[in-house]
């Protein structure tokens, strides 16, 4: 069994390659989007998941891994526009975009390497549909967090939710690899 630090860089590279792809196609053209849109196109993402868990028939032939890379790469999206903030125009090249991602996965597997250690690997023993509803608990945070401007008492902020729901998809994919 790979360790958790290789299977975490391999659904990066996945996750990293999708984006860069989608930046040739497409350009920066989501630096236009509000936080709150990237949060709903998560919750989207998210709540497609569930969907699939749940029901027996699906009509469109996409699986769970796709809906989790979006999540992922939303969530990284998002974890830009709180640094930059929204444009009017898409103003970032691939590579400057690509840089940031980095910047952004760097601090989100620092910090899971940190919380992997204190909790002694627990998600390993998680089922990939309870990552999915602690990616929706996160979600409905976040949405309460964006409702009340960004303001909390003595909750983390709207960046460590995003960076818990990428964790938490990147652990799910590591875990759809293995089935």
């Amino acid at each position: 069994m790979q360790n958790t630090s290789e299977q975490y860089d391999a659904v990066v590279n996945e996750c990293r390659s999708l984006f860069v792809k989608k930046m040739s196609d497409y350009g920066s053209a989501w630096r236009i989007l509000r936080l709150p849109s990237l949060t709903d196109q998560i919750f989207i993402k998210a709540q497609r998941i569930r969907q699939l868990q749940e029901n027996d028939v699906r009509k469109v032939d996409e699986g769970e891994k796709s809906e989790f890379i979006g999540i992922i790469n939303y969530s990284i999206m998002a974890l830009i526009q709180l640094e930059l903030g929204f444009v009017e125009q898409p103003d970032l090249s691939t590579e400057e975009a690509t840089v940031l991602y980095n910047k952004y996965v760097k601090i989100t597997k620092d910090l899971m390497e940190k919380k992997n250690h204190d909790y002694g690997e627990a998600w390993r023993d998680m089922r990939v549909s309870s990552l999915t509803d602690l990616i929706l608990q996160k979600l409905l945070r976040v949405k309460q967090i964006e409702n009340n401007k960004g303001k909390t008492l003595v909750s983390e902020g709207i960046d460590a939710n995003y960076q818990d729901m990428i964790n938490y998809a990147i652990f799910a994919m590591i875990h759809l690899n293995e089935a």
